[in-house]
């Protein structure tokens, strides 16, 4: 996203920024809403984003490198406690920490302990009160107030990601408190996610769509091939895994019809990503204890946790 003309003069500024809050608090609308397109899957189902997923976007002289990263929140699988660490490592290797708070949840369980582990970080850190327009001003203002009784930030904002609404006051923020220095990534790049990574991105969320009250979460995407072919398009091949055969038999719907809608809706986005034709090709296995495989996480550029 350029909201404004980049050029050679000044001085120009980069660096990153975490996106920090618990599962569904809405951080990665927030990525797409900041970058201006969409860079994260966005689903119902909680605890969908398990990538650290990079968004980036340009203020004038200012490159953002915003982090979307897992929600943090009570872990009880080796999934899950791969997901936290990764969330709170990106909070500390970053320039400045953005806590989301749904404001319809408020300050819940889950949002003050993150608020507990965000006090170690010794970098910037902003508030960022989302789903504004669902909450009243005067609840708004209380929220704002005890949360900064308990952390002291150095800003506090109230948006809602959903419609754009306070967007462009955090964007303006980050032009003005990131370091200053060269950027890191090309002008008209918006994230740094692998393309093949990407596309499997995209099927996953729309499995999710399709099937979020039916399905696991722990269900995962990967692209196992990726061909270009001579007319310019390119020949996908994924694999949805699954941890049992009725959760197979779920996916596939009855006579072929769920997986078949599940691959349209995918093949369309990707294309539109891609800015190329797209001949996408699922295929639905069983992988039991799939969350178990060191080979999965390092896919994920997640860390596998010993215990």
């Amino acid at each position: 996203m350029v909201m404004a003309g980049v050029g050679e003069s000044g001085t120009r500024r980069c660096g990153f920024v975490a996106l920090i809050g618990a599962p569904n608090a809405g951080k990665s609308t927030l990525l797409n809403a900041l970058v201006g397109a969409k860079v994260s899957i966005v689903t119902p189902k909680v605890q969908t984003t398990r990538n650290v997923l990079r968004g980036i976007a340009i203020a004038g002289e200012t490159q953002m490198v915003f982090i979307d990263t897992p929600g943090i929140f009570a872990p009880k699988r080796r999934l899950d406690r791969a997901m936290v660490s990764a969330a709170l490592s990106s909070a500390a290797d970053a320039d400045i920490a953005a806590l989301l708070i749904d404001a319809k949840k408020g300050l819940d369980d889950e949002a003050r302990a993150i608020i507990d582990r965000l006090a170690k970080v010794p970098h910037q850190k902003i508030l960022v009160l989302n789903k504004i327009d669902l909450v009243p001003r005067e609840r708004l203002l209380g929220l704002a107030q005890e949360a900064n009784g308990l952390l002291a930030f150095e800003r506090t904002f109230m948006v809602a990601a959903k419609n754009g609404d306070g967007v462009a006051d955090v964007l303006e923020f980050f032009t003005t408190h990131l370091p200053q220095g060269p950027w890191h990534y090309p002008a008209d790049e918006i994230t740094d996610l692998p393309q093949r990574l990407m596309a499997a991105e995209i099927t996953r969320e729309k499995l999710y769509l399709r099937l979020h009250e039916e399905l696991p979460y722990q269900s995962t995407v990967e692209t196992d091939s990726w061909k270009d072919l001579r007319d310019g398009a390119v020949r996908i091949e994924q694999s949805i895994y699954v941890e049992r055969e009725s959760q197979r038999k779920i996916v596939l719907g009855e006579g072929g019809r769920m997986i078949k809608a599940i691959s349209m809706d995918a093949r369309k986005e990707i294309a539109d990503a891609v800015e190329r034709k797209v001949h996408l090709f699922l295929h639905v296995k069983v992988r039991e204890d799939w969350g178990d495989d060191p080979e999965r996480y390092r896919a994920a550029g997640l860390e596998f946790p010993k215990e």
